[in-house]
C-alpha cells in the first residue's frame, strides 16, 4: 500500500509539451494524481476554453508528428510489449466484462489485436467496442463475439454493425445488466498525472461520463480506465490541456509496464 501521495499540480497549461524520455518500470505506482481542472475549473469562461483548445491543437500535432516518425520495427516491439502487459496483468484476467477499442493503423493506435483475439477466446469474458452513432460525440459500446462481426465504416475503421446476422440489435453496454470492470483505452496523448488528451471528437469523454451516470444508477463500482500508449505519446506532467468535461485515466499501460495512478488503481495494480 502507498504512504503519502503526493498530488500533480498543474502550473501552466501554455508551455510546450515535452515527451518523457525516462524509462517507466512495470507496476512502479505514478507519485502524482492531479486533482487539476476536473474539480476546480467547473466554470471557465468562453475565451479561456478557446485558449485551451488551442493549446490542445498544438499538442495533438507535436504528437502526430512523433508518432509518424516512429520507426516501424520499434513500434512492433512496442505494441507486443503493452499488449503482453495487459495479457499477463492479474486485473485483465480477472475481468469478466470490458470495453475496449478496436486498433487502426492509420491513426497510430497501439495494437490491440492480440488483447481482443484473447478476450474473444474467453467464453468467460464479454467484450464491448465501438460504434460510432453520429457527429455529435455519440458512440456506443456494443456486444460482439467474434472478429467477423466487424466490418469497416466509411473511414476504413472496424466496427461492429448494430445489428447481427440474425438481424438482432447488438447489446449496449449502457442497457446491460452486468457492469464491467474494465475499459481500455485509446488516446493521442498521455500524462502520469491521468490526464488522456483524444483526437478531438470527445467521443470518448462523452461515453465514460453516461457510463459514470450509469453505474452510480445501478449502484456498480466503476471500471478501471486503462490507456494503452507508444513512448512519444506519454509528456511531462501538465502538458496537456485540459477542460471540465475530460475524464482522467486510472492507469496506463506503457511499453515499460503498467503506471497506475488513481489510488484505486495503486491498490489493485
Amino acid at each position: 500500500m502507498i504512504g503519502a501521495r503526493v498530488f500533480c499540480i498543474t502550473t501552466s497549461i501554455f508551455f510546450f509539451p515535452r515527451i518523457l524520455t525516462r524509462p517507466v518500470s512495470r507496476l512502479q505506482p505514478a507519485t502524482t494524481r492531479s486533482v487539476v481542472a476536473m474539480s476546480t475549473s467547473t466554470s471557465k469562461s468562453q475565451e479561456e476554453l478557446d485558449s485551451i483548445f488551442k493549446q490542445k491543437k498544438i499538442v495533438r500535432s507535436t504528437v502526430r508528428k512523433s508518432l509518424k516518425g516512429m520507426d516501424p520495427s520499434l513500434r512492433l516491439q512496442q505494441d507486443d510489449a503493452i499488449q503482453n502487459t495487459v495479457l499477463e496483468a492479474p486485473w485483465f484476467k480477472s475481468c469478466r466484462g470490458l470495453c475496449a477499442y478496436i486498433s487502426c493503423k492509420s491513426l497510430n493506435e497501439v495494437d490491440t489485436s492480440k488483447i481482443l483475439s484473447k478476450i474473444l477466446q474467453q467464453p468467460e469474458k464479454k467484450l464491448y467496442v465501438p460504434w460510432v452513432e453520429d457527429k455529435n460525440s455519440n458512440m456506443r459500446m456494443l456486444h460482439i463475439s467474434h472478429m467477423d462481426d466487424l466490418i469497416a465504416n466509411s473511414m476504413n475503421i472496424l466496427e461492429p454493425a448494430p445489428v447481427d446476422a440474425q438481424g438482432n440489435e447488438r447489446e449496449d453496454v449502457l442497457q446491460a445488466e452486468e457492469p464491467v470492470d474494465l475499459f481500455i483505452l485509446p488516446g493521442l496523448a498521455f500524462d502520469r498525472c491521468g490526464r488522456r488528451l483524444g483526437r478531438g471528437g470527445g467521443y470518448y469523454d462523452t461515453f465514460l461520463k453516461r457510463y459514470q451516470d450509469r453505474a452510480k444508477e445501478k449502484g456498480w463500482s466503476n471500471p478501471l480506465k486503462v490507456a494503452l500508449s507508444y513512448s512519444p505519446q506519454i509528456l511531462e506532467d501538465g502538458s496537456i490541456p485540459v477542460t471540465p468535461n475530460d475524464v482522467l485515466i486510472d492507469a496506463l499501460v506503457t511499453p515499460s509496464g503498467v503506471v497506475p495512478i488513481s489510488p484505486r488503481a495503486i491498490e489493485r495494480m
